[in-house]
């Protein structure tokens, strides 16, 4: 493991000095991961409008750098490969060094190939199994041991840790076991953290959301799920991207794509809320219900 002595000790004497900035998240200070484009990008700029100071963490760091000057001073933009161990630490490293803490990590990064058995490549199922499930450890991982030094220092100390997982993550998906496989793993992860990081006053919860149909990982015209499910042979019958859509939003009972305003919404609950935690929330429309 990485020393991260030096910034646990910066964390926990800076556990009590935060930029109060006024809204729900006053205070609070903020990772998203994945956040230069798509869901991530839309809820850091939510994080932000409610108070928050948000390190916008993406790999492309010059859009991440575009989205953190457009919201402010309160967001800060770094470089980082959640697939590796010491860009994850280098992430978390920084996030200390400009605000002085951390109150709040949203593991959002993630990536799709979907595909048939005779399709898909292990090449392929390990790079998505490494973005979507073994980079969510090494976030926590890292995260954690700055979350415990401000416990420490300050016992009336809450903090949380959200995984943006799936629907999913919920049921399984046909000729998408690379990505379903990797969010369900991820809810035994949430689970299992949870029951860590309660002793040291750390929620953890998954939010599984429904498609968010007017996102890159959908809409891409080249590389997109549309595209991509439409190749796979995913939707019977389907003929072109616009008969893909329509087959995925008539699951819906809510009949529309999920939104980040949305998936925002179930965070500031999480974060909130005092007395959940080790939980998968859906925000699918109603495509996904609890059992």
């Amino acid at each position: 493991m990485i020393d991260m002595t030096k910034w646990a000790k910066i964390a926990a004497e800076n556990v009590n000095k935060r930029d109060m900035a006024p809204g729900r998240l006053s205070g609070k200070i903020a990772i998203v991961t994945g956040s230069a484009q798509g869901f991530g990008k839309g809820i850091a700029e939510i994080l932000y409008a409610e108070g928050a100071s948000v390190v916008i963490a993406d790999l492309n760091d010059a859009l991440a750098a575009t989205v953190a000057e457009s919201l402010g001073e309160r967001a800060y933009a770094v470089k980082v490969d959640v697939s590796n161990e010491d860009s994850v630490a280098d992430m978390v490293a920084k996030t200390v060094e400009r605000f002085g803490g951390l109150d709040l990590l949203v593991s959002n990064a993630g990536v799709l190939k979907a595909g048939s058995l005779t399709e898909l490549e292990m090449r392929d199922f390990e790079f998505v199994t490494k973005i979507n499930y073994t980079a969510f450890f090494a976030c926590v991982k890292y995260a954690s041991v700055i979350m415990r030094a401000q416990f420490e220092a300050d016992n009336n100390w809450m903090g949380d840790i959200v995984q943006i997982n799936s629907k999913s993550g919920l049921s399984g998906s046909n000729k998408n076991f690379a990505y379903a496989g990797g969010k369900f793993g991820g809810i035994g992860l949430v689970q299992s953290f949870a029951m860590e990081l309660a002793p040291i006053n750390v929620k953890v919860n998954a939010i599984c959301p429904g498609n968010y149909y007017d996102g890159p990982l959908w809409s891409d015209p080249e590389r997109g799920l549309f595209v991509q499910y439409l190749n796979a042979g995913k939707v019977p019958g389907a003929k072109t991207v616009e008969d893909v859509k329509k087959f995925y939003l008539s699951k819906s009972l809510i009949q529309r794509g999920c939104l980040p305003s949305d998936v925002a919404k179930a965070i500031m609950y999480a974060v909130e809320q005092t007395f959940e935690t080790g939980q998968a929330i859906p925000v699918t429309g109603g495509q996904n219900m609890l059992h």
